[in-house]
């Protein structure tokens, strides 16, 4: 039962990561730091060796240095910043630059359909919801993009090469 539960713990966080973005432009930080704990639990499941534990959190600390510039310049937002640090914690180095490719690839897509959804005008019967606010929101040019979507789809893409995935099914 826990080797299940362990299986799907990152996907179902990945999938709240992206749902979380898209409805509300904000990833919690209380996920990203479920996510750390997440990974940290997992590792001494199946006793992932120190130094490779270390490498990871290693990684993960160069991205979120990386991802923080990327902030201060206001070309992502705080959360996708933390979104990131904390699915290259689970990665590592070895599937870092795929995980960055697959997310560029996805955001480019996100972007680009987002950007045409805001060219169409948005239907009277859709305006004023308050539980269609996500897509008020989603068609605001003053909005940014739930980038958050695309880095969970990535981590997704790039986890069944982990080493903790291969060492639950294995």
């Amino acid at each position: 039962m826990f080797q299940f539960l362990a299986l799907f713990f990152f996907p179902l966080a990945m999938a709240f990561a992206a749902s979380s973005d898209l409805l509300t432009m904000r990833i919690s930080n209380k996920l990203v730091l479920l996510l750390v704990a997440g990974f940290v639990t997992m590792a001494l499941a199946v006793e992932l060796p120190l130094q490779q534990f270390a490498m990871h959190v290693l990684c993960a600390f160069l991205v979120l240095v990386v991802a923080f510039g990327m902030f201060a310049m206001r070309w992502i937002g705080g959360g996708d910043a933390k979104l990131a640090a904390a699915t290259t914690l689970w990665l590592g180095f070895g599937l870092t630059l795929p995980y960055l490719v697959h997310a560029a690839l996805l955001g480019g897509v996100l972007t680009l359909a987002v950007l045409m959804l805001r060219r169409l005008p948005l239907d009277t019967v859709f305006v004023g919801r308050p539980w269609l606010g996500w897509l008020n929101r989603l068609h605001d040019p003053k909005q940014g993009v739930p980038y958050g979507v695309a880095l969970a789809a990535a981590g997704l893409l790039t986890y069944s090469n982990t080493a903790i995935f291969e060492r639950l099914t294995a």
